[in-house]
Order: C-alpha cells, then structure tokens, then sequence
C-alpha cells in the first residue's frame, strides 16, 4: 500500500468516525505509522474549515471527452458532438472575498498531455462582474456547467500530476491559484491522456520540437501527437 493509499483510508476512515487505535487495528500499522496520518487528515478538514466559501464552481462543456472517469464519483458532462476542443478544460472558481465581492481563478489545462497551459486570477470581483464574465471565460467552448468543486480538484491537480510524469510543468501562475482549490493529497478518479494515452496537439505558443524531445525521452513510443499547419 503506499503512502496515498493509506492516507486515503485513513481519511475514509476517520470519517466513519473511527479512532486512532482503531484505525490501526483494521489497517494492520502500527499506532506510529497511523499518527501522522490521522494529523494530516484532521489538517486538511482545518484547511477547508477555515477556506472561503465556494460561491460557485464551472467547467466548459464536454470536458471528459476521450478521458475516463470513474463512475462512482457520479460527475456528468453537458458534452456535445464537436470535438474542436477535446483535450482543453477550463475551470472558474469563485470564493467569498467579503459583502459582495468573489475571489475568482480560472484554469485552462490540456488533460491530455501539457497540463496547466494558463491561468487566471486570482481576481476580485463583483458578482454581477462574475456573471459578465463567465461567457468571456468560456467563450472558446459551447457552454459551461456547474462542478463540484471535487471534480474541479481532480480535474486541475490530476493534470498537474499527469503532466509532470510526462516532463511538464504548470505554465501561468499556477502556484497562486492553486491554493483556492483546496488541498490535495490524492490520485485522480480521471484517467487523462486521450484515451489513456499522451495526445500533444500543438498550440501558437508552443515549442513543438522541444515537446516533442520530452515526450521521446518519457513516453517513448506511447505517445501521438498532431502538429498545426502553418499558414
């Protein structure tokens, strides 16, 4: 078992409202191994205790195409039948700021191989300005929908990981919009990568040949990838 999984039992766990000891009994460690663990859930249930609250959470329109999702989390998608932008997710966070103002951040993630390609935020805003600005924000996809904030989570942090297996790092500021997502601590229910397997479909602002270069010496022949035609 590594050390997520045992964190995630501890956290399963913890919130069926077992003890200490006994979660060390059921999992077969020793109260030592057990202790920080139980730590570590009970900081995480103080991080969202003391965060913001979520004002509302949003995710374009056919944001699982060519992922798979685990069924049980029972996450669904307003999806349609134009892939132009398969392999893009963007998601728009909101927390109260104070009386009448929103903090918002925006995540635009390629799920099927570079990660976080930008990001926006965090921004503070009116919710009237909220609202004039969703079909901004999205306005690249067909639609938006409501997310859990959970599914927003997996989305963004299983990117970040799933890129950085493959030798991507986060682009945008990353690092100052990721906090406003919550902790994570977890693997993602999602399976990125289209179809389970690395896609690069080159962007304006990319450098094709030095992706390319990394996906060789990381996936090496695992991966395809589509490159624009210029002119």
């Amino acid at each position: 078992m590594t050390d997520l999984d045992m964190l995630a039992r501890v956290r399963l766990l913890r919130a069926e409202g077992k003890a200490p000891k006994q979660i060390a009994r059921i999992l077969g460690l020793s109260p030592s191994v057990v202790a920080p663990l139980v730590r570590a859930v009970a900081a995480e249930r103080d991080e969202i205790a003391l965060a913001p609250s979520v004002v509302g959470c949003w995710v374009n329109q056919g944001w699982s195409l060519g992922l798979s999702v685990d069924p049980e989390q029972g996450w669904q998608d307003q999806t349609n039948d134009d892939e132009s932008t398969a392999g893009l997710v963007c998601v728009l966070l909101a927390r109260r700021h104070r009386f009448d103002k929103v903090t918002v951040c925006g995540y635009l993630a390629d799920v099927y191989c570079l990660g976080i390609k930008n990001t926006y935020g965090p921004e503070v805003m009116s919710e009237p300005e909220l609202h004039r600005f969703q079909p901004e924000f999205f306005g690249a996809f067909h639609g938006w929908q409501t997310a859990d904030i959970q599914l927003a989570r997996h989305l963004i942090f299983g990117a970040v990981d799933y890129a950085r297996a493959l030798g991507f790092e986060p682009q945008g500021e990353f690092d100052e919009v990721a906090g406003l997502l919550g902790p994570w601590t977890g693997s993602s229910a999602i399976t990125f990568g289209k179809d389970g397997r690395p896609f690069y479909l080159s962007g304006p602002y990319d450098d094709p040949r030095r992706i390319l270069r990394t996906l060789e010496r990381t996936a090496p022949g695992q991966f395809e990838f589509s490159l624009a035609v210029e002119g």
